[in-house]
C-alpha cells in the first residue's frame, strides 16, 4: 500500500506527527473487498489485522489533524483528531487521491485526556452506514476494514475495542478553517483553501478574492445537496457541528 503524505505543509500545528498505539490482539472482523480492489490495496490476508490496527506501521508521516468546532451552541477552538491517525493518501482506479485514516488507534496530542480508542459497536455502525450511503448513491466516506483490538474500552459499560479504517476524499472540515482562523494564520488559511479547491473544486478558475468567494459558494451548494440527499432517505445526522462537516460534501 503506497501512501502519499498529506497536510504536512499547510501550517504549523495543523498536522501533528503522531503514530498509532499498538493493540494487544488485533483480529480482522470486517473487510471491504470491492473497496480494496478499487484502490488496488494488496495486503496479505494474514497481515491485514496487524496493518489496519496500526500495529504494523505503513507510514512514516502519520498525523493527527487540528480543527475547531461549534458544538451545541458553543465554540471550541481546539478539538482535532483525538482518536484518529491519518496515514496518508492512496490513489483509486481513477487516479484520485483518498485519505486513509485509522479511527480508534490511540491517543493523540488532541485527545484532551481521552484514551483515543473506539468501541466495537460504533465501529461496526460506521462501516454499515457508510456502505449503505454509498449503495444509495449519496456522497460518503468509505470503510475499508474493522479490526478488533483484543482490548477493553472503558466506557459505560466497558466494551470490546476496535479500529476502523476510513477512506475519504479528504478530511478537510469547516472546522479546519476555523482552527487556522482562530490562530490568525492567514497564510495557512490560504494554503488550505487552495488545496481544497485543487482537490474538490477544480472547476473554480477565478483569481484573487473572487476565487475564495466562489469556493465558499461551491461548498455551500454541495452541502445543501448533501443534506437534501440525506432527507430523501430519512437520514438524520446526530452531531451536525462544524467539526463534523467535510468541505468535500461527503457524509
Amino acid at each position: 500500500m503506497k501512501l502519499v503524505p498529506r497536510y504536512t505543509d499547510i501550517g504549523e500545528g495543523f498536522a501533528i506527527s503522531d503514530h498509532p498505539a499498538k493493540v494487544a490482539a488485533p483480529q480482522l472482523l470486517l473487510w471491504n473487498e470491492p473497496l480494496a480492489e478499487q484502490f488496488n490495496i494488496q495486503v496479505n490476508a494474514d497481515s491485514r489485522a496487524s496493518v489496519f490496527s496500526g500495529n504494523e506501521p505503513q507510514a512514516v508521516s502519520a498525523v493527527a489533524l487540528g480543527y475547531s468546532g461549534h458544538q451545541f451552541g458553543h465554540f471550541s477552538p481546539r478539538l482535532g483528531d483525538g482518536r484518529a491517525h491519518l496515514l496518508g493518501a492512496i490513489s483509486d482506479d481513477k487516479n484520485q487521491l483518498w485519505d486513509v485514516q485509522l479511527k480508534g488507534a490511540g491517543a493523540t496530542p488532541f485527545s484532551r485526556g481521552g484514551d483515543g480508542r473506539c468501541a466495537l459497536g460504533p465501529a461496526i455502525r460506521e462501516y454499515v452506514m457508510s456502505e449503505a450511503m454509498y449503495a444509495l448513491g449519496i456522497p460518503t466516506t468509505r470503510c475499508l476494514a474493522v479490526v478488533g483490538s483484543g482490548e477493553t474500552v472503558y466506557r459505560n459499560p466497558p466494551q470490546p475495542g476496535a479500529i476502523v479504517t476510513r477512506l475519504a476524499s479528504s478530511h478537510i472540515r469547516v472546522g479546519s478553517f476555523q482552527y487556522l482562523a482562530t490562530q490568525g494564520d492567514v497564510t495557512s488559511l490560504k494554503n488550505l483553501a487552495d488545496l481544497a479547491i485543487q482537490r474538490h473544486y477544480p472547476e473554480i478558475n477565478s483569481t484573487g478574492a473572487q476565487r475564495y468567494l466562489d469556493f465558499l459558494a461551491a461548498v455551500i451548494s454541495r452541502q445543501v445537496n448533501l443534506v437534501i440527499s440525506w432527507m430523501r432517505v430519512g437520514f438524520i445526522h446526530g452531531v451536525m457541528n462544524t467539526d463534523n462537516t467535510l468541505i468535500s460534501g461527503e457524509t
